[in-house]
């Protein structure tokens, strides 16, 4: 991590569900010093949290952004990747620890078995 950048911020809410305000808002705390084209291809290109997290470098370069911040930013949308994928587990297994009965496919949403 280069000295002039900060570290990505704790991430609160979803990634996959941050706005394209919300992606620009990221975008300027973790690169204060070289984010104009970043900050201009998420306003052009309206990348949302769903987005960020599918960039590739291939996609970074289409986009405008120079090919020096590849790696620092797909480095850290890996981090934001590894959050989410976090999240996704602790639905699951907040789910799995539920009662069964309290399920949303319950036993008793099955049909009644014939007498």
């Amino acid at each position: 991590m280069s000295k002039d950048r900060q570290r990505p911020p704790e991430v609160g809410k979803r990634v996959c569900l941050w706005t394209v305000q919300e992606v620009y808002d990221w975008v300027r705390v973790c690169y204060p010093s070289r984010q104009a084209a970043f900050l201009l291809a998420i306003v052009n290109h309206s990348i949302s949290g769903r987005a960020l997290l599918r960039l590739t470098d291939s996609k970074l370069e289409r986009m405008g952004v120079g090919q020096e911040q590849h790696k620092e930013i797909l480095h850290d949308v890996m981090i934001l990747r590894v959050h989410e994928e976090l999240e996704n587990l602790n639905d699951i297994v907040s789910v799995n620890s539920q009662p069964y009965t309290t399920r949303a496919h319950s036993h008793m949403d099955l049909p009644a078995s014939p007498p």
